[in-house]
């Protein structure tokens, strides 16, 4: 019988962070324990409007950061003040699952975001009240996949993890336990 892949971050879910979660909250099912369900990462290309060629050069980069094709997003409503028109193709996102999701998250958590400058972790507060956690990250660059000299220009992006956590409490000790490094 063939031995399947298992992401490093998913295997330590599984083996340590859902039994200590199950004996901390003292849940009755292991169904209760939460668990990351997706990461959404999107950028906003707003000079996309007077040139096609940035919007391209972020789904490129988003494409080589998460390891998946990116949709791009369009304008909801027309902004006489910016110059939007709705419709008109202004950002791009990526929903990750799976294994994809897993190791993007194991990426962005122990390559990414200690290459950051001046990094002393990331804020315990930006939970939304639900379990899900967002970070705004300010240049792409952190990634190791992106080249630097061959980047239009330097973007930033926002991740949300989205878990199956009831509470914020709940959201964070599950992040704690796979490895996000939260500031003191």
């Amino acid at each position: 019988m063939e031995k399947t892949y298992v992401p490093r971050l998913q295997s330590l879910y599984k083996e340590k962070a859902a039994p200590e979660l199950f004996k901390e909250f003292h849940y009755t099912s292991p169904m209760e324990i939460p668990r990351v369900e997706k990461v959404s990462v999107s950028c906003g290309v707003g000079d996309a409007i007077s040139n096609k060629k940035l919007l391209e050069a972020a789904v490129g980069d988003l494409q080589l950061i998460t390891g998946q094709k990116p949709v791009k997003t369009k304008a909801r409503k027309s902004i006489a003040n910016f110059k939007v028109r709705e419709g008109m193709e202004i950002g791009a996102k990526v929903s990750l699952r799976g294994h994809n999701m897993w190791e993007f998250l194991d990426r962005f958590m122990n390559v990414a975001l200690p290459r950051v400058k001046d990094f002393r972790g990331v804020k315990g507060s930006a939970f939304d009240g639900r379990g899900n956690y967002s970070i705004g990250v300010t240049e792409q660059i952190i990634f190791p996949e992106i080249d630097y000299d061959k980047i239009e220009r330097v973007s930033g992006l926002n991740i949300a993890i989205i878990t199956t956590a009831k509470t914020d409490e709940e959201a964070k000790s599950l992040l704690t336990k796979l490895g996000m490094p939260f500031s003191k």
